[in-house]
């Protein structure tokens, strides 16, 4: 089967996957264009929503012991940060950090403030935060920074099927 991630000039084609599944699946979803941004916080100004009704997503590189690494993509709210410790816990992990900027590229299939909270990668798991899947209207940035995608948290775990798990903490004040 060919690798479908990118297009013919190298670019990923997630965006096309994602609508193309999103169709698919006949899920009600709105784009939402604006002017180019990846900042969870700057781009809910552009789009007009709150930060909590965002997705952020973060690809993190997930050391079990000293053979076994694993990649993990967490979503949390765009008001939250990630709970570094949680997801350790989770994995019974000795180390968890963020994915360095390519290796995070290559398995989300999308620049670095474009992540989509869907995995299509099997190398690449998927854990979100329960207050992600409650949301009635969720907004992230569309695998484009100039374009956004609202869904409802109900359709986006019924799509991606993330593993849900409480990995969110207050953001620092």
């Amino acid at each position: 089967m060919p690798d479908r991630t990118h297009d013919d000039s190298g670019r990923h084609d997630t965006y096309d996957h994602l609508i193309s599944l999103l169709d698919s699946a006949s899920v009600d979803y709105r784009l939402i264009d604006h002017e180019p941004e990846g900042a969870t916080e700057a781009v809910c100004a552009l789009r007009g929503h709150p930060a909590c009704e965002a997705a952020k997503c973060i690809v993190l590189r997930v050391k079990v012991d000293r053979r076994t690494t694993r990649h993990v993509l967490a979503v949390v709210p765009g008001d939250r940060r990630l709970d570094l410790d949680a997801v350790k816990a989770l994995f019974a992990a000795r180390y968890v950090g963020f994915s360095d900027p390519e290796t995070a590229e290559r398995l989300a299939r999308a620049v670095p403030g474009t992540v989509l909270p869907f995995s299509f990668d099997p190398d690449l798991e998927l854990v979100a935060d329960p207050d992600v899947v409650t949301r009635p209207e969720l907004y992230f940035n569309a695998a484009r920074l100039d374009r956004s995608l609202l869904i409802s948290g109900a359709d986006y775990e019924r799509l991606a099927k993330p593993r849900i798990e409480r990995i969110a903490a207050p953001a620092p004040v």
